[in-house]
Order: C-alpha cells, then structure tokens, then sequence
C-alpha cells in the first residue's frame, strides 16, 4: 500500500527539483527522502525520478502518480477539515506567509478583525516573498500564503491550491525630482526607453512586472542598480540614480520629498494579490475565517 507521506515526498521533488531542495523544505536530510523514494518506488514497482547534474525529474510513470497524489492529499485535507469542524476547531493557530505590504495592507487588518469575530484563532505570521509563500504552503511550511501572481506561479488551474482573490494594485513611476518628466501628469513608459532604472532581484514578482511592462512598451530596461527593499528604490531615485515602478501601497507612509510619483500612461502595470491554501482545506474552520477576513481587510488601492 501506498503511504500518503511519500506522495508528499514526491510532490516536494517535483516542485523543488532536486532532492537537496525538497529535503530542506521538508526538514529532512537527503538521504531520508532518498529512502523514501527509494521505498515509494518499490512500492509502486516504477521507476519514479532521474536523477542527474541538473538535479531530479518524474518519469513518465512519475508524472502519472503525481496526479494522484494531488487528488489524494487533497481528499486527506477535507478530511483533516470536517473532523477539525466535528471537534468544534474554536480555537487554534493558522499561519501565513504574506510579503511585506501584503502583511500591512491585508494580514495585520485581517489580524484585528478576527480578534473581535473569532478570538479563539491565532495567526502566525512569516514574512516572504511572493514566489515564495506558495511553495511553503505544499510544503506544510505554512496553512496559507498572501502572494501575487508571476511568471512560473502555480495557475489559477492548479488542482493543488485553492485561490481566493483579495485585491489589484497599480505600479507607479518614480522618477528623481529633477527628471525631465517630472511635470507631467503621467508617465508614458516607452518615454524612459533609455533611463537608468532600479529593480529588484530576479524572481521577485515585481521584477517581473517592470520588466513585461516594459517590455509591452517596446524595450528592455537597463537594470543598474537593484534592490527588494522599496524604500532603499525610492532612496535611490531621490539620488538621482535611476527610475522605478512601485506598487502604490508600498508607497505609503513613505518620505517622498525628493522623487515625483506619476501614474502610468494608459493600462497601468499591476499586480494581483490573492490568498492560496492546499486544496480541500478551504473550508477547515480555522482556516475559513482567516479567508474571510482577509477578503473583509483587503481593499483595491486608490
């Protein structure tokens, strides 16, 4: 018989790709999960995952099983859920992993109105990127992620995850006071084709929205400096060091004295922020109001 803890196990080599990495996300040591692929395999009678320098793939047979693992852990969420609501689950913990404007714009609001509609739940936080947060939720690293969509995200097809959609926020141009397009209203981005820019390090979500954006401008941004901080970009523009699309929110309370802020010509770059959990743990009653109020906290940036 198939153990449900190897299927976990495979699933974590199919999203990390290689063992070293799923081991970590797991807290277990390579050779652990080694010998329970090793097992799985054996119990399976295929041959599951390659191995080689570019890390670990699922064969054929691999892939097949993988989409019975989903189904099956997604049927033993249910399951965790409806005995969690027949033993009441008044009370517990949730944990989210949310990036940082996530966490003051949604989480923490999400945070106080629980505290008045369903005391009982605590919720943990764990601060992380946006393509971050959604691995560590198939890993069991965390009950639920605050993220934003990117290029190489889990779909919104994507039978392992539950998604439920909070808010979209434009990105606006910050330029140095002094910049040549300074005085205007908005910001046509195909207009700083040849600027400087500042951006954040590869992976990050908003990387990938500069960059598609300007690239539906009709040109590549020369990257010069980067930075996954927003107030050392908005530091460096007010130096004169380049310009930057920011997500409005993480503009707030910001010391803007030395930088125009301008909106975007036409269809401003967005991001889309929504809260993810494992598939069939939607419903699990500690989970459900943290949904819900996350969707109550959440409002569309002005």
């Amino acid at each position: 018989m198939i153990e449900a803890r190897r299927l976990h196990i495979l699933r974590a080599v199919a999203d990390h790709r290689t063992v070293t990495a799923a081991a970590a996300a797991l807290y277990l040591t390579p050779s652990a999960v080694s010998q329970q692929l090793a097992a799985l395999e054996q119990e399976t009678g295929h041959r599951l995952v390659e191995r080689s320098a570019r890390g670990a793939r699922l064969t054929p047979a691999g892939e097949i099983l993988l989409g019975h693992a989903n189904a099956v852990l997604e049927q033993l969420e249910r399951a965790e859920s409806e005995l969690a609501a027949y033993g009441s689950g008044e009370a517990g913990t949730v944990t989210v992993a949310a990036f940082a404007t996530g966490i003051g714009l949604a989480v923490a609001p999400a945070i106080a109105g629980l505290a008045r509609t369903a005391p009982g739940i605590r919720v943990r936080v764990r601060d992380a990127e946006g393509d971050e947060s959604l691995l560590m939720v198939l890993d069991r690293q965390v009950d639920m992620a605050v993220a934003v969509e990117y290029r190489g995200a889990p779909g919104e097809d994507d039978a392992r995850l539950t998604r439920v959609p909070l808010y979209a926020e434009p990105f606006d141009a910050v330029l140095p006071s002094g910049h040549r397009l300074a005085d205007r209203e908005c910001v046509a981005l195909a207009d700083l084709a040849k600027d400087a820019w500042i951006g954040q390090s590869a992976g990050n979500p908003c990387q990938d929205v500069t960059v598609l954006a300007c690239e539906y401008a009709g040109f590549a941004p020369q990257m010069e400096h980067s930075s996954d901080d927003f107030r050392a970009v908005v530091a460096l523009a007010s130096a004169g060091a380049g310009v930057a699309l920011v997500p409005r929110s993480a503009l707030r309370g910001m010391d803007l004295t030395d930088v125009a802020i301008r909106p975007v010509d036409g269809v401003a770059p967005t991001r889309r922020v929504f809260a993810a959990v494992r598939r069939g743990a939607e419903d699990h009653p500690l989970i459900s109001p943290v949904l819900a109020a996350l969707r109550e906290a959440a409002e569309p940036t002005d």
